[in-house]
C-alpha cells in the first residue's frame, strides 16, 4: 500500500490532534487543527486511510507546504 504525504495548507500553531497513529480515518475526517489567526483549521485526511506517523506534537509552529502526517491509503 502506498504512503502519502499530508502538508499543511497554512503556517500556524497546532491546536489540537484529533488521532494517534494506527487510527483508520475516512477521506476529510481531521488528522489535526491548526490555529492560525484566531482561526480554527483542520488539516484532513486526502482519502480513506491509516494514519502511520503524526510529524508534529500540539504546540508545534508549522509553515505553509511542511509534511505534519503520514497516511497509508486502505
Amino acid at each position: 500500500m502506498a504512503t502519502v504525504e499530508v502538508k499543511s495548507e497554512i503556517t500556524g500553531k497546532v491546536w489540537k490532534i484529533e488521532t494517534k497513529p494506527g487510527d483508520r480515518i475516512e477521506e476529510d475526517d481531521p488528522i489535526l487543527i491548526l490555529e492560525s489567526m484566531k482561526m480554527e483549521i483542520p488539516v484532513s485526511a486526502p482519502m480513506d486511510c491509516k494514519l502511520v506517523e503524526l510529524l508534529v506534537t500540539e504546540e508545534d509552529a508549522v509553515s505553509e507546504g511542511q509534511v505534519v502526517a503520514i497516511v497509508e491509503e486502505d
